[in-house]
């Protein structure tokens, strides 16, 4: 589990349970590029923003169960710019989480509404639960991959 920043890291859900612990860092092959995720809508700096990024279909958003996904956390007062580094080719999908508290898992009002923050690739959007990934999905070749993500916020 690698970012450009040089934080080795294990993520904790974006749903109740638990997120994968531990991925490897990506081979850097010449069909790779570098992937880059510029966030916005933070509402605080308390917490850590853990963030995923996949392959699979069937392991977004929590990347449950994924050892081939990368994973960056940051502090959320450094959270602007997250780097997953040189990544190879493919169609891939993040899903990022505001864990405010630190305690490693999406925290849920009435186990369904959200109280923490969220955000997926490509902005993609939510509507009654997280997005399907090739909602999220983009490609990843050759040139460097620049994603721009606001969190949101239900509570």
């Amino acid at each position: 589990m690698r970012n450009g920043s040089g934080y080795l890291v294990a993520l904790g859900a974006l749903s109740a349970a638990p997120l994968l612990l531990g991925a490897a860092p990506a081979a850097q092959g010449q069909d790779g590029a570098d992937v880059r995720v510029t966030i916005s809508g933070l509402r605080s700096q308390a917490g850590v923003v853990r963030a995923c990024m996949t392959t699979q279909p069937g392991r977004f958003p929590q990347c449950r169960g994924d050892g081939t996904s990368f994973r960056v956390v940051v502090p959320a007062g450094e959270a602007r710019v997250l780097d997953f580094g040189t990544v190879p080719a493919g169609r891939y999908a993040i899903a990022l989480l505001h864990d405010e508290n630190g305690n490693g898992k999406a925290d849920r009002a009435v186990s369904m509404i959200p109280l923490e923050g969220y955000g997926f690739s490509r902005d993609a959007k939510v509507r009654m639960g997280p997005p399907r990934f090739e909602e999220a999905a983009f490609v990843v070749g050759g040139r460097p991959v620049r994603q721009a993500i606001h969190m949101r916020y239900m509570l």
